[in-house]
């Protein structure tokens, strides 16, 4: 604890964070409740747990949810086909069924004897309901396990982290219960900062040419999938690591394929660009 009242998330040396976002993790922490975190992919939502989890000195559970996942699943499974094996060789006692029963990524939550940072990654790819049917859990911080007639109450209410591509619109009692925050796309400067933290030595011209390239290609409204920070994390290691001059950066744009990733978005840039420079070398014979 700190001041001694709550753990308050102030950051980590490598994830740079606004005032905002703070802000809405130390809102969630105080009241208990989830934090629902929304924004372009590539702008750090995954990496925030990661960062609280470091910041705050807990242990990070991460649920990965997949179009098949189900709410049951980070609860609780009862391994019904190795106790059918086990019934059939004799070399243990089936009468047990407690030693059948594996908690799932909310029911380690629950159980964990400390805190923890749990995050669930990407719920709105699992099936329209999956969010109502973690209410309840979400609500009380407790599930029954019907086999073994024993109730899983939380010891320690997770710090949970829920991230959204929005994908899907997420049911508005499963909202009601959450702290929501947009991540919105960092900007120039912000954006410095982050770079820094990948590349703390990167030359000045280097960094001014590639951020201006990024964001003149982020301004092309056409495009189905723009750049995102990771992108530009990559196409800087791959500038770094040719030595390419810097006033060619934003001339030729090399390695162009780091940045953009759909083939689409790649021919209608090329094609642009060879249509402007027809433009000028016409202009240029007048």
């Amino acid at each position: 604890m700190k001041d001694g009242s709550f753990d308050q998330f102030s950051g980590t040396s490598d994830y740079v964070t606004s005032e905002p976002l703070r802000n809405a993790v130390n809102v969630s922490i105080a009241l208990g409740r989830p934090l629902l975190i929304r924004g372009e992919p590539g702008t750090g939502k995954t990496k925030l747990a990661h960062s609280i989890a470091r910041d705050l000195g807990k242990t990070l559970i991460v649920w990965n949810i997949k179009s098949t996942t189900k709410a049951q699943e980070g609860l609780y499974v009862y391994d019904t086909v190795q106790r059918l094996n086990d019934s059939r060789f004799g070399d243990r006692d089936i009468s047990d069924i407690k030693q059948y029963i594996k908690l799932g990524k909310l029911g380690q939550a629950f159980d964990s004897v400390e805190q923890v940072v749990l995050l669930i990654d990407e719920i709105d790819k699992a099936d329209i309901e999956f969010p109502n049917d973690l209410l309840n859990e979400l609500d009380e911080m407790s599930f029954y396990i019907t086999e073994t007639n024993k109730t899983i109450a939380a010891i320690h209410r997770p710090i949970t982290v829920i991230t959204s591509n929005a994908e899907k619109e997420l049911p508005d009692a499963f909202l009601r219960r959450c702290i929501f925050h947009y991540i919105e796309f960092p900007d120039a400067e912000l954006m410095e900062q982050i770079v820094r933290v990948h590349f703390p030595d990167i030359r000045i011209n280097l960094l001014s040419e590639a951020l201006k390239t990024f964001y003149s290609l982020r301004r092309i409204e056409d495009f189905r999938k723009k750049p995102s920070t990771s992108e530009l994390i990559d196409w800087i290691q791959a500038l770094v690591a040719s030595g390419i001059a810097d006033d060619r950066i934003s001339t030729e744009i090399p390695f162009l394929g780091a940045l953009l990733k759909k083939e689409t978005d790649y021919d209608y840039f090329v094609n642009r660009r060879m249509t402007r420079m027809g433009d000028t070398l016409v202009r240029r014979q007048w």
